[in-house]
């Protein structure tokens, strides 16, 4: 958890790939804890093709028999099912936008919100730009997408810097983020 904290939590993400890897590891988080997740991560890059869309948009009745079976990862039907509807839906949001990455980032207009919060309980669980980007995402035909989980994929991928201010990563984040894309 220290490692995925000071490395990769909040750190502003672009690439079409591991936005749909959050996407799909924040859906399959719901109703456990993230720690659990994080431990079968690298058996949900072997489950589920390095997150390959294409590959997953593909997958057929036999492979999600197959998934089900797979100690690594999280056996629950809706979930793994839904992570192939989510795969077809992100390669038509792609063709839409010509990227995910154009698409998911117009929620915060295209860069990181920068909170100031001081203590935990001050992270709320849901905001607006969550909640608009759930309903879109679900009209979509997303599933696993609603408003909490999207706000915690909104953090883990940087769109909102949810660092404490006495976090050392709050400063980092909000420095690299101000500073201009080449």
């Amino acid at each position: 958890m220290i490692f995925y904290h000071d490395g990769e939590w909040g750190v502003p993400q672009h690439d079409d790939r591991v936005l749909f890897e959050f996407l799909i590891l924040e859906g399959a988080q719901a109703g456990l804890s993230w720690s659990t997740i994080l431990a079968k991560r690298e058996a949900y890059r072997r489950a589920f093709s390095n997150f390959n869309p294409r590959t997953i948009a593909r997958y057929d009745a036999p492979k999600l028999k197959k998934l089900m079976a797979d100690a690594g990862i999280v056996r629950n039907r809706l979930k793994i099912s839904a992570t192939v509807q989510n795969a077809r839906a992100f390669l038509a949001v792609q063709k839409e936008f010509g990227s995910f990455d154009a698409y998911i980032w117009q929620f915060v207009g295209g860069a990181p919100i920068i909170n100031s919060r001081k203590a935990l309980g001050q992270l709320p669980a849901r905001t607006e730009e969550s909640d608009k980007m759930s309903r879109d995402l679900l009209r979509r035909g997303f599933k696993f997408v609603g408003p909490t989980i999207c706000y915690a994929f909104m953090q883990a991928v940087g769109m909102v810097n949810d660092h404490l201010v006495n976090c050392f990563r709050h400063s980092e984040i909000k420095d690299a983020a101000a500073r201009p894309k080449r």
